[in-house]
């Protein structure tokens, strides 16, 4: 029997991978640490997440009604928008400020720039800075103890003596900055100066990274439970709805260079504390590895995670904020397109230029 061969146009390798498909595994792959931050915090988190969500929700669906264009608040985006946004707040924010910060992320970030895959900054990252530069006193002072767990080991009048009111009220990067500007003062008592040092070394405990690992310390919603992230993460990367290059690249860069810091006393919480404490694994596997403002290129994600992991560790040390994963991400965001046109790969056949 004859057999025909038949040709046809590309693509020829064909998946029934969709957008909403992708947008709802990620949603999915948040549920844990979105539980986890209404066990640590209570309630208020969950407000504070749909608030976000409904008004990415309904902004994306009223620009997009008046301006007369397709619908798409099906597929799942403006949900993660609004969903990250919270992720980034803390849980004692009053409910506008979620709902400002979606608004400013989808009709700014998003929208005004023609949409989904147009997008040249992650949106939920603009909001988050529109947010901190709007009202820092929210966004980065009088973070709510959580219900369940507390940073072991390092007592109250250790804090207030350093200049913050209690332990519960402050993050462990915010703890660790406040040691270390003692630590570099001239002008602090020694008694301050023995109370850094000891806030610092029980920092670096096991109890304390106990906790920052299960959860249970201040901080934002979603950054509270490395092991709730982690679960999601790796069912996207089992999925393979995000790639591995980035944030092994991004964590692998904080890692070695806290390591190499850490030494000389440049900062004195251990590399496995950077890890483990503020947005850094929220950052590297739910926003970094974003598919319309991260590289596309294979050699590119390695230099978008290095470029990330650095500009975290530079904040981190030498900046005005105690975090910087935020910043970092939405630097290297606005670098991608030279990122991705300096590592294209060469084509079959072409030849060096």
């Amino acid at each position: 029997m004859e057999q025909k061969l038949i040709v046809s146009g590309s693509p020829h390798i064909r998946e029934d991978v969709s957008i909403p498909k992708i947008m709802y595994s990620v949603v999915f792959a948040l549920l844990p640490a979105l539980l986890g931050s209404v066990y640590f915090f209570g309630l208020r988190a969950l407000f504070i997440t749909a608030v976000a969500a409904a008004s990415a929700l309904g902004t994306e669906a009223l620009y997009q009604k008046v301006m007369k264009r397709p619908l798409t608040v099906r597929d799942g985006s403006a949900l993660i928008t609004g969903m990250l946004l919270a992720y980034n707040l803390p849980v004692s924010s009053p409910l506008w400020l979620p709902l400002v910060g979606s608004f400013f992320a989808i009709f700014v970030a998003k929208q005004l720039f023609g949409g989904l895959g147009y997008n040249f900054i992650n949106p939920a990252l603009a909001g988050r800075a529109f947010l901190t530069a709007s009202w820092p006193s929210i966004m980065t002072g009088g973070w709510t103890p959580p219900l369940r767990g507390t940073i072991s080991g390092i007592q109250s009048l250790t804090i207030t003596r350093l200049g913050l009111d209690t332990i519960t009220s402050a993050t462990p990067l915010s703890l660790t900055r406040e040691a270390m500007r003692v630590l570099t003062d001239p002008g602090s008592a020694q008694g301050q100066v023995e109370l850094a040092r000891n806030a610092l070394q029980q920092l670096n405990q096991g109890g304390t990274l106990k906790n920052l690992f299960f959860g249970g310390v201040g901080g934002c919603l979603g950054e509270t439970s490395a092991v709730l992230l982690l679960l999601g993460a790796a069912f996207l990367l089992i999925r393979g709805y995000i790639d591995w290059r980035i944030p092994l690249s991004y964590l692998a860069a904080v890692a070695l260079l806290t390591g190499a810091l850490y030494p000389l006393g440049v900062t004195r919480v251990t590399p496995l504390f950077h890890l483990l404490a503020g947005g850094l694994i929220l950052g590297a596997f739910f926003m970094a590895t974003d598919m319309v403002t991260s590289p596309v290129t294979p050699r590119g994600r390695w230099v978008f995670g290095i470029g990330c992991g650095i500009i975290t560790v530079l904040i981190r040390v030498w900046g005005g904020y105690p975090e910087g994963v935020s910043y970092s991400i939405l630097l290297m965001n606005v670098f991608t397109p030279l990122i991705d046109r300096m590592t294209r790969p060469k084509k079959f056949g072409e030849a060096r230029r």
